[in-house]
C-alpha cells in the first residue's frame, strides 16, 4: 500500500507540476494582451533587414544584360528566375548532380555553386546558347542519334559538360584517370567516364551519352 501511495502523489505531483507550467506560459501573453489594453503595447519584433542589391552585368550566349540583384543570388537562380534561360536545371542545388553545368569562359561550372555577382564580366553559354531546334550542336544532335537521355532533366547539363569535356581533352588538361600528366590525354572511354562522372543521369542512359561524345569526337561508338 505504501508504495501505491507514493506512486498515487507522484502522479499527483506530476499533474499539479503540468497545470503550474501551463499557466506560466499563458502569463506572458496575458501580460502582453493587458498591457496592449492599457496602451502600453510591448515592442515590435525586430523586422529582418531588407536585402542588399547590387547592379549585376552578365554575358549570357553573347548577350549583355543588367540585372539588380540581390548578392546572395546564384548565377543559377539568375538565369532561371530573372533571364527565363530555363534549359538550365536546378537538381540537388549542392554541385553534386551536374544538372546545372554551363560554360564560363570556356570552362564547365556547376551554376548552382558560384554567385552572379562573381560571374560579373564572364563569357555564360547555357544550353539555349549552344544551338537550337532549327540549328543544333553537333553534340545535341548527336544526344538525339544515340538516344543520349530518357526523361531530359539532366540532359542540359550533361551536353554542356561533354561539350566542355572534349575541349578539356584537346587543351591537354589530365585527368584522375591520365597515365601520364606530363603527356597529352588521349581520348578513351575512360577518360570520358571520368569527366562526366560529375554529371548523374538517374535514368541510366550512359552508355548512349558515351556513345554521343564517342560521335562527336569522331570515335566509333
Amino acid at each position: 500500500m505504501e508504495e501505491l501511495n507514493e506512486v498515487r502523489i507522484t502522479r499527483r505531483d506530476l499533474l499539479i507540476a503540468g497545470a503550474w507550467s501551463a499557466t506560466a506560459a499563458a502569463v506572458p501573453a496575458v501580460a502582453g494582451a493587458q498591457q496592449a489594453a492599457d496602451g502600453n503595447a510591448p515592442s515590435p519584433t525586430p523586422q529582418t533587414p531588407a536585402p542588399i542589391t547590387v547592379p549585376v552585368t552578365l554575358h549570357i550566349n553573347g548577350s549583355r544584360h543588367r540585372l539588380d540583384l540581390d548578392t546572395r543570388t546564384t548565377l543559377l537562380d539568375a538565369l532561371r528566375e530573372h533571364l527565363h534561360l530555363t534549359g538550365t536545371k536546378k537538381g540537388c542545388d549542392h554541385g553534386q548532380c551536374g544538372a546545372c553545368t554551363v560554360i564560363a569562359d570556356g570552362r564547365r561550372i556547376n551554376s548552382c555553386l558560384t554567385l552572379a555577382v562573381m560571374q560579373e564580366g564572364s563569357e555564360i553559354t547555357t544550353i539555349e546558347g549552344l544551338g537550337n531546334k532549327d540549328r543544333l550542336h553537333p553534340m545535341q544532335a548527336a544526344f538525339i542519334r544515340h538516344d543520349g537521355y530518357q526523361c531530359g532533366y539532366c540532359t542540359p547539363g550533361q551536353i554542356c559538360s561533354a561539350v566542355s569535356v572534349l575541349k578539356e581533352i584537346r587543351d591537354g588538361i589530365p585527368s584522375l584517370v591520365s597515365p601520364d600528366l606530363a603527356a597529352a590525354p588521349q581520348l578513351s572511354d575512360a577518360e570520358i567516364r571520368e569527366r562526366m562522372s560529375g554529371n548523374i543521369c538517374r535514368c541510366g542512359a550512359y552508355s548512349n551519352i558515351l556513345d554521343a561524345i564517342n560521335d562527336v569526337a569522331g570515335r566509333p561508338a
